[in-house]
């Protein structure tokens, strides 16, 4: 026992070095005042400097965040309601035919999502830009949302409601008092899902934006096509630490959302 658990213990460090040491090797560099990532010639912040000194690349930083913050936004709106929605169909057959539905755009490469959107705009005559960007995200966003909504709905007991029902609640009441606070980690899960995917999505953004128009990842691929500068090592290191404190920042609101749950059980 003790030597399988060694053993999963090695293949655990093993599976993390490989996925953080190229990024740990980037984050490095980033502070390098040489031109190149071949030697390390000595300790800068010359790169972070010229981050914050791009102002094109600042705004460009602000629409990537409004355009996440939205499409999250709306796409938890949505994704709630569709649970619900799913949650209470009865028939079997239909909810697994809706399942499905949703599922295909978790499971669809994004380049053929993104060359679908590009051709509907372009059918239908929309300009692209931050508008189809946006629509697109929460496209795609809105399944993300649903998977992390119904297994809370699926969890919760029927005697809940009916219990607020009993009491005189409307429907709106069961939702608003009972439903929604019972299921608010998964759409904080959600949420959070949503706007690390819109974040830090290329693909489908790739095919949809126009011109005079830019998220982070396409300013980050457009860059780094024109030659390797450590400012892009730089700008990376930023995106990943932000993610980390949207990760944890989600932990820290779900641990408190738990302990709250838990709490209200042993009260009762």
């Amino acid at each position: 026992m003790k030597n399988k658990h060694k053993l999963s213990n090695l293949y655990l460090v093993v599976v993390f070095v490989i996925l953080y040491a190229p990024i740990f090797y980037l984050m490095y560099y980033s502070f390098n005042s040489g031109e190149t990532m071949h030697a390390f010639k000595g300790f800068t912040f010359k790169w972070y400097k010229d981050v914050f000194h791009d102002t094109r690349l600042i705004v460009i930083v602000l629409y990537t965040l409004i355009i996440a913050l939205l499409s999250a936004s709306i796409s938890t709106i949505l994704g709630v309601f569709g649970a619900l929605a799913i949650r209470n169909v009865k028939s079997n057959k239909t909810k697994n035919a809706l399942l499905s539905l949703n599922n295909v755009l978790l499971v669809s490469p994004d380049v053929i999502i993104g060359a679908s959107f590009l051709i509907l705009f372009t059918t239908i005559g929309m300009k692209l830009g931050a508008g189809s960007v946006l629509i697109s995200h929460i496209a795609f966003s809105v399944p993300i949302v649903v998977i992390m909504v119904l297994p809370k709905l699926q969890e919760m007991s029927v005697t809940l409601i009916d219990a607020a029902r009993d009491l005189g609640a409307s429907r709106w009441e069961v939702l608003s008092k009972v439903v929604i606070p019972y299921i608010t980690p998964g759409i904080m899960a959600g949420f959070f899902m949503a706007l690390t995917y819109s974040l830090d999505d290329f693909s489908v953004t790739f095919f949809v934006t126009g011109n005079g128009f830019s998220t982070l990842s396409v300013e980050i691929y457009s860059r780094a096509r024109q030659g390797i500068s450590l400012s892009i090592n730089a700008l990376s290191t930023l995106i990943f630490l932000f993610t980390i404190i949207l990760v944890i920042g989600y932990y820290y609101i779900n641990q408190r959302n738990n302990n709250r749950v838990k709490g209200w059980g042993a009260g009762k």
